[in-house]
């Protein structure tokens, strides 16, 4: 039987995005070696417990705001650890460095501490990834009602967008993608196409959203897109995503929603209990704008996703992640 230390892993991050690692100094494992802040979880402490300790002895900082965030496994040779990491947003007190050889703080769209301790590198990935997603509904709007919604969306810091359109197909909606693509480029925006890899490639999207009902019938990740991710109603459906090791998930309706008001909704504490654990970062939706951005993280989302929110003039878009 495999014996796990679970260990809590910080990820602490400045006003403009960027995230702090440490290099593991001469005489523990791995030594030169590149890793969030951090330690193991002693007898009677919550992960969360043990983090605030310590940042606090490593660093000598007070945390003041912390989030979870991802769970991942790993197995070294020397141990099998389990690491829980958070998003440290608020802390007190100058950082000063107790255990590592050196502090990086790291843009996370383009990292250069190398090497990175082996169970830290796949989280590198995950950072990149903004914390609001637009969903476009054309079909609803109009197509070009739809395009100013979006450049002014991107005006006011949106930085992620998922093209999907039920009641658009065949020209009309590679049409609409390949525009969505354009201008999303001009910001430094990602884009995701819902139910069609083929059509994600040909308009140079980033990467393929699944619907519930296609991620049950993969044996493998999809492999032709930088980013794949699922919208996933159980906590069935999300371990299998996290098996495939998708990028992430999309789950609700957390709250109510005017498409369906007969739906019962999840509710934070049930969102919650469904993403506990996970791998990967996980996104709220129903409901929701970026108003909604502290509840969800405090409830252990990456962030939101939504679709009226994401267009409505006074959603709160403005300041992306942390």
């Amino acid at each position: 039987m495999t014996k796990w230390v679970d260990v809590a892993a910080g990820v602490l991050t400045r006003a403009d995005g960027h995230f702090l690692l440490g290099q593991r100094a001469q005489g523990t494992f791995y030594p030169g070696y590149w890793e969030f802040p951090g330690g193991k979880v002693e007898r009677g402490e919550t992960p969360a417990q043990a983090l605030i300790r310590e940042l606090n002895e490593e660093l000598g900082i007070e945390v003041q705001t912390l989030h979870p965030w991802l769970v991942r496994e790993y197995h070294y040779e020397h141990a099998s650890v389990r690491l829980h990491f958070f998003r440290v947003l608020r802390w007190c007190g100058a950082l000063v460095d107790h255990v590592h050889s050196a502090l990086s703080w790291q843009d996370p769209e383009a990292p250069d501490a190398n090497p990175m301790l082996p169970a830290n590198g796949p989280v590198l990935k995950a950072l990149r990834l903004p914390n609001f997603m637009g969903i476009t509904h054309a079909w609803a709007v109009g197509i070009e009602p739809q395009l100013a919604l979006i450049d002014a969306a991107l005006e006011r810091g949106l930085r992620l967008i998922q093209v999907r359109e039920p009641g658009l197909t065949g020209v009309a909606f590679e049409r609409f993608a390949r525009e969505v693509v354009r201008r999303a480029r001009q910001c430094g925006a990602r884009v995701l196409v819902n139910g069609d890899s083929g059509l994600a490639q040909r308009v140079g999207a980033d990467g393929i959203h699944l619907k519930a009902h296609e991620l049950a019938r993969l044996s493998g990740r999809p492999e032709c897109l930088e980013w794949v991710g699922a919208s996933c109603h159980t906590r069935e459906e999300l371990l299998r995503a996290a098996r495939l090791e998708l990028d992430y998930a999309v789950v609700g309706a957390v709250c109510s929603t005017p498409t369906h008001p007969e739906r019962a909704p999840l509710g934070w504490h049930a969102f919650r209990a469904m993403r506990e654990g996970l791998p990967f970062p996980v996104f709220a939706l129903g409901g929701l704008d970026a108003g909604d951005l502290v509840c969800a993280q405090q409830a252990g989302a990456h962030g939101v996703a939504a679709i009226r929110g994401a267009w409505e003039v006074g959603s709160g878009l403005r300041d992306p992640w942390p």
